[in-house]
């Protein structure tokens, strides 16, 4: 946690720690299975994502997005916790220097090698993305662990642009790509009202964290490892590393949209050491 620290403080997006606010609020967290609470009165997540939308990768520096034409509600989730249609935005990672971390939230204490985010605005209450991104109930993200085992087939058309991007501010045009195949089978997720983990790390987000990772092998991840932080003819930087730590709960619920009772029953039968569960 030290060196993951040391990286905050002197990676350029947190020199000024004077953003960081004093929330109550604030992500990412552990999903203590046993804490969540079942809520029938949750619905099915309805993704509708249009490829064509899809504009382009670029490396901002810190992770890299792949960003969407917004100006409509052509690429939408709604249902769930929401109540309006959000539209998406961009997508993104965060990753670990090796396979035994990388993801920002955790499940019972378990990292997960990396994390997708899924970032979507409330264009019926907002007019931009940039203000929806400072209110409360302006943003829905999705979060996708990714775990070691078979090859990611549609992974893959974004690792291959990699070394066309893999400086800080280099773009590449990325048309044609639909998200929700990043997605896993499993309508199952969890959901809390948290922030941004990056700066301004502002408490306008509506989290959904599925439960169900998806695949992909190491070779995949040792890619994203090739990015940089740092701009051609600077000193390199790999960029690895880029979560935020963990956020106390404070006093919030996290819901889940699945029974676990039977979950619970096995954990209640098992020894101490190995009573963690795997989503």
């Amino acid at each position: 946690m030290a060196v993951l620290m040391y990286f905050l403080l002197v990676h350029p997006l947190w020199e000024r720690m004077d953003l960081v606010p004093g929330g109550e609020r604030q992500s990412p967290i552990n999903i203590r299975w046993r804490d969540s609470v079942y809520d029938p009165d949750l619905k099915p997540l309805i993704i509708s994502y249009d490829p064509t939308t899809c504009l382009h990768i670029w490396n901002n520096g810190y992770s890299f997005l792949v960003e969407f034409e917004d100006s409509t509600d052509k690429s939408v989730i709604t249902g769930g916790p929401l109540e309006h249609n959000y539209r998406l935005k961009q997508f993104h990672f965060h990753w670990g220097a090796i396979d035994a971390w990388g993801s920002e939230h955790t499940v019972d204490s378990k990292c997960y090698p990396a994390e997708l985010h899924l970032v979507h605005w409330n264009a019926v209450k907002f007019e931009s993305f940039e203000d929806a991104a400072l209110e409360e109930n302006g943003l829905a993200v999705i979060g996708v662990f990714l775990k070691l085992g078979r090859n990611h087939k549609e992974l893959q058309k974004l690792v291959d642009t990699f070394p066309s991007i893999k400086h800080k501010d280099t773009l590449v045009e990325f048309g044609s790509f639909d998200p929700a195949c990043l997605m896993p089978t499993c309508p199952d997720y969890w959901t809390y009202s948290g922030s941004l983990t990056t700066p301004p790390l502002s408490e306008s987000v509506t989290w959904i964290i599925k439960k169900q990772p998806v695949e992909v092998d190491h070779d995949q991840l040792e890619q994203f490892r090739t990015l940089l932080f740092t701009s051609e003819g600077e000193k390199e930087k790999r960029m690895v590393d880029n979560f935020r730590p963990l956020q106390p709960l404070m006093n919030r619920t996290v819901r889940s949209s699945f029974r676990h009772d039977y979950v619970l029953n096995i954990q209640s039968k098992s020894k101490p050491s190995t009573s963690q569960a795997s989503p």
